[in-house]
């Protein structure tokens, strides 16, 4: 076997893999919506340590959102899968990262505080485009020890909400969360509820910003019982995670 034989079988191995998680993913997702009688809930595909070729095969698979968390490795892979891909930006955002963020992130997931959204708006603007932003808030209720999830206070979040909105080069799309750790000991649901209860409050005063993000591999079914809009689908359509470099 060439060089080229084998690469071809390993794209096609891996092709396959990919085609059969997205498969049981969307099903998956199809029945929270049936259980729950949600509407149309968008998935994003977690890239984050996953090669650039895994990118594409989902390109040739017609998913074209996928979601990265480290500024350096999307960066790369950006550059490396052409313009077709609409790149969520899903981690904590270091101010001095922000205008290489711009660059090439089209959603940003995260904005988790107010001084965060003037660096944001500035970098987009420099970038030349309008970045679609959610607030992001942590539900942890022992967020005050710092237990590594992110997020913007619940008492703080609406503030976040009214500088986005008052950012030419920012679009404010809803909110974003993370379910508490698990070993809290916190359901999903509950969490979960929390959020929707926040959404319905920031849209009474911003109607357009109906988005929820929520729900990834092991919670999906709670989120979506809970208003998700899209929910953030890594590992349980592309295997286990390669270690991070």
């Amino acid at each position: 076997m060439t060089q080229m034989d084998a690469d071809s079988t390993a794209h096609e191995t891996r092709t396959l893999e990919i085609r059969r998680g997205l498969q049981k993913a969307r099903e998956r997702i199809d029945q929270a919506c049936r259980v729950s009688g949600a509407g149309n809930v968008d998935l994003i595909v977690v890239t984050k340590t996953y090669p650039s070729s895994d990118v594409r095969i989902l390109n040739e698979l017609g998913i074209f959102q996928v979601a990265e968390n480290r500024d350096q490795e999307a960066k790369a892979k950006a550059e490396d899968c052409g313009p077709n891909v609409t790149w969520h930006m899903i981690g904590q955002i270091q101010s001095k990262k922000v205008n290489s963020i711009a660059r090439w992130a089209h959603v940003v997931e995260t904005c988790d505080r107010l001084e965060l959204v003037g660096h944001l708006a500035r970098a987009a603007q420099n970038a030349g485009k309008v970045l679609k932003a959610f607030v992001q808030i942590n539900l942890d209720p022992m967020s005050t020890l710092g237990t590594g999830r992110g997020g913007a206070h619940p008492d703080e979040f609406m503030a976040i909400a009214r500088a986005v909105v008052a950012e030419e080069s920012l679009e404010l799309r809803g909110v974003m969360a993370v379910a508490p750790h698990p070993d809290l000991g916190i359901d999903p649901a509950q969490a979960f509820a929390s959020l929707k209860s926040y959404s319905e409050r920031l849209v009474a005063e911003f109607p357009w910003a109906v988005e929820i993000s929520a729900g990834m591999s092991s919670d999906l079914e709670a989120a979506i019982a809970h208003g998700a809009t899209q929910v953030r689908i890594g590992s349980a359509i592309l295997g286990e995670r390669p270690a991070v470099q």
